[in-house]
């Protein structure tokens, strides 16, 4: 395996998840009896008395390398040197050997800060644009501090940044401009995930998102499309519904929620999941909710490329035309 060892990656799955998420996502365990459970993933739940994590909705026991791939979105040789490696040896508790010892003394958790900055953003612009991705939309997330290029490990990578009502940094996830690495920024706080703003204040409306960058290729539909709507668009970061339950609350305004998720089967059940839950919560009774996977493409993005293509298609149709006229 490229990058990592046959022994490292046997050292990832017999790491401490217990231990992992005490020290770098304390504010994602709940009591639940003598057990704890995943607040973002109440499937999720830690047996005390056996020691393991088991994940209900799957039917299986789940490791630390299973956790940090299929629920956090790393690839395999990052997943693998954050347990394996350096990073996670840093932890003082990680291999303590009694879940005691880590209810008794809980370890400090790191502080979230934002990546470096790098001074010129080519790549990032680049590789927005590679996506589709308008050139408005671009530069109104640079003025509005949304979005920068940094390095991680000596890889180029995009941070998307995730605001407080007062405009405070709180969250930070990294995508890769070159490789397959897609890692929240240690300390990132959930409950403020990146949010594309309406123009104007006030809307009444949110538009609910797997990922920035799908959130922005619906931005830049509207653009290509002349669209009449003016709302939120949400990234969960995922599938956890932590983001949008803290968007509710601070936006008690809000009456329409639609849900972007993925054309997918994870995507769609996804959906169904949270338009049940806001109907079930009687603080949301009072908002519509509607699930509008893209109609082409698996995601939003998909969508947009394959909208410029049609119109760079029209294009080219429209100069043959011209050229034979003018013959």
């Amino acid at each position: 395996m490229p990058g990592v060892t046959k022994e490292q990656i046997q050292a990832a799955r017999e790491a401490d998840l217990f231990a992992y998420l005490q020290f770098y996502e304390p504010g994602v365990l709940k009591r639940d009896g003598p057990n704890y459970r995943h607040k973002e993933h109440d499937s999720l739940v830690y047996v005390t008395g056996k020691r393991y994590w088991y994940w209900n909705s799957r039917g299986r026991s789940i490791n630390a390398l299973d956790y940090l791939i299929q629920i956090r979105g790393y690839g395999l040789v990052d997943a693998v040197h954050t347990l394996a490696g350096g990073e996670i040896q840093q932890a003082p508790a990680y291999r303590s050997t009694t879940v005691t010892a880590h209810v008794q003394k809980e370890p400090e958790k790191k502080k979230f800060s934002l990546p470096w900055a790098r001074r010129c953003a080519t790549s990032a612009v680049s590789y927005l644009q590679r996506r589709g991705i308008s050139s408005n939309i671009i530069s109104r997330c640079f003025r509005e501090g949304l979005f920068y290029e940094a390095r991680y490990k000596g890889e180029p990578v995009c941070v998307f940044v995730g605001k407080d009502d007062a405009g405070k940094a709180k969250f930070a996830c990294m995508r890769s401009i070159t490789g397959s690495l897609r890692k929240d920024v240690y300390g990132s706080d959930k409950e403020y995930s990146f949010c594309y703003p309406p123009k104007n204040p006030g809307s009444r409306h949110v538009a609910v998102f797997e990922a920035p960058i799908d959130a922005l290729s619906h931005a830049t539909l509207q653009e290509l499309e002349g669209w009449k709507w003016d709302g939120y668009r949400l990234s969960l970061g995922g599938t956890s519904h932590v983001a949008l339950i803290a968007f509710l609350k601070r936006h008690p305004e809000i009456r329409r929620v639609s849900l972007y998720m993925d054309n997918d089967l994870g995507g769609l059940k996804n959906a169904r999941r949270i338009k049940a839950m806001l109907h079930e919560d009687q603080r949301f009774k009072h908002i519509r909710v509607g699930i509008n996977p893209p109609r082409t493409g698996k995601d939003y993005n998909e969508k947009l490329l394959c909208a410029r293509e049609r119109i760079k298609e029209r294009q080219q149709q429209s100069r043959h035309r011209q050229a034979a006229i003018s013959i």
